[in-house]
């Protein structure tokens, strides 16, 4: 085989390797509903229920936290995070979770926060926060 042709199959293989990794990261937005559908991890975006309680007690477990939060449909449902509350959660005005529906909660591996800024009145700033690994 000529050096050109094994160059061209190296160069499509990892073409095909680097659509194959960026299809398998993505995932869809949807609701609460849309996750007790499917398995696979979503992105919902809503808003913090602030009429019911935020659990987090760091000296009995750090890495949890629950709250309640309406997606953009109006569903509302227990979400538990695996890892610290983020500072000025409470502030927020619109959340986007990442994660999946675990029975009828829904377990975030990442909390995305988009807060009015202490400093214009023009700007967001956005906070992520990343849960911890731990074995379900």
């Amino acid at each position: 085989m000529k050096k050109s042709s094994i160059f061209g199959l190296i160069v499509i293989a990892i073409a095909i390797a680097v659509i194959i990794s960026v299809y398998s990261n993505s995932s869809t937005y949807g609701s609460f509903n849309d996750a007790q559908k499917t398995n696979s991890e979503l992105h919902i975006v809503g808003h913090l229920d602030k009429q019911k309680e935020l659990f987090y007690d760091a000296t009995k477990d750090a890495n949890y936290f629950s709250f309640y939060m309406k997606d953009n449909k109006g569903e509302e449902c227990k979400v538990v995070f695996t890892g610290t509350k983020p500072q000025d959660f409470e502030r927020s005005e619109q959340i986007v979770l990442t994660g999946q529906m675990i029975g009828k909660e829904f377990r975030a591996s990442k909390i995305l926060m988009k807060c009015p800024s202490k400093y214009t009145q023009d700007k967001v700033e956005i906070t992520e926060a990343k849960a911890k690994e731990a074995s379900i």
